[in-house]
């Protein structure tokens, strides 16, 4: 989302299985064998709280058992392929696309087992991390901001500044992987997320160990956060916008701001790894992740936002007006989307991530 350092820090980090079904069922029940799935937490449709149990339809309407299983970030997905993880659809995000076409870690999709794509916004078309659409199918997109607590916090969030104000001493937690974390400080101080100049990451990196010495950190987490944010726990968090409708649904003192000097804009996408041995099952379940119903009921699950223009007709106008999940055009202007690095600048984030984390 070769490198020895990361290797050693994706390894201390083991991806749970997750069973869909509770057993692995007879022969006679999945007649059609099997898809291994990977994917992030808290991003998908699951039952939960009367929403639609997304792999049980799969598996009820194509008699395909779903192995589904989640993973905490990018980095940790390209250090489980890379050291031999069977999966068979991976949703990773644009810039780790762009990382394995070029190192030949994903296969072409056929699109004519995948006829639901061609609902895709035109403007999630030919994107940068795969210019000719022939490896990923837009999953969901969304921005990346501060989620902060207003009965902790007297005043109105709107710069990255806040997160290394001493006066939020032990509240601030922060996310836990390299390209985001390293990109707060990086946009903090007025750098692009993408550049490769590394004394300008080195001196964000410096700015976060700063922080972490002004004892304003109180964690590096990632799904902890629910928990932690929702709780009371702490009074802000960096995280994605998605996942704040999820926690304010919660808890509604919560408040999201995508910071004024501008945030990373992602899009996740569903591919199919090299290699992988069920690929016609897989582009079966891509092609089911794709269709109206499907692609309502996860929005309507999880928050985050719909690449799919007839799940942008099926959704209630009050979800689509929602200026989290949906962004003004003027907001997403100054967002940036992560590009993939160097493979010298990909190295020089890993020594100095491991610096940070020390």
């Amino acid at each position: 989302m070769k490198k020895a350092l990361s290797l050693i820090l994706a390894a201390l980090m083991v991806c749970p299985l997750l069973t869909a079904c509770g057993g692995s069922g007879s022969s006679g029940q999945y007649p059609n064998g099997e898809v291994n799935v990977l994917n992030w937490g808290e991003y998908i449709s699951d039952g939960q709280d009367g929403s639609l149990d997304v792999i049980a339809q799969f598996e009820k309407e194509t008699g395909i058992k779903v192995n589904y299983n989640v993973c905490p970030d990018n980095e940790t997905l390209y250090a489980n392929l890379q050291q031999g993880d069977s999966y068979d659809v991976i949703i990773p995000s644009d810039y780790m696309i762009s990382r394995l076409i070029a190192e030949g870690m994903l296969t072409k999709l056929d699109f004519d087992n995948i006829p639901n794509a061609q609902d895709v916004d035109p403007k999630f078309l030919n994107p940068a991390y795969d210019l000719d659409n022939a490896y990923s199918v837009p999953y969901m997109w969304g921005t990346v901001g501060i989620i902060y607590n207003t009965t902790l916090v007297d005043e109105a969030i709107t710069s990255w500044d806040s997160l290394f104000d001493t006066k939020y001493a032990g509240q601030v937690l922060m996310i836990n992987n390299s390209r985001d974390a390293i990109g707060v400080a990086l946009k903090d101080l007025g750098y692009s997320y993408n550049t490769t100049d590394q004394a300008q990451i080195s001196e964000a990196v410096d700015l976060l160990i700063q922080q972490k010495q002004d004892g304003i950190v109180q964690a590096y987490v990632m799904d902890e956060i629910f928990d932690k944010l929702e709780g009371g726990e702490a009074a802000m968090g960096v995280y994605y916008a998605g996942d704040y409708l999820t926690m304010y649904e919660n808890n509604p003192d919560l408040a999201f701001v995508v910071p004024a000097e501008g945030s990373n804009i992602f899009t996740d996408a569903m591919c199919i790894p090299a290699g992988a041995a069920n690929q016609a099952n897989a582009e079966k379940f891509i092609n089911f992740m794709c269709s109206t119903e499907i692609g309502k009921a996860n929005c309507e699950a999880i928050g985050y936002s719909t690449p799919l223009m007839s799940v942008m007709d099926a959704l209630d106008p009050d979800i689509t007006a929602d200026p989290v999940a949906y962004p003004a055009d003027d907001v997403l202007d100054n967002c940036e989307a992560f590009l993939n690095l160097p493979e010298e600048t990909l190295k020089f984030y890993d020594s100095e991530w491991l610096r940070l984390k020390a």
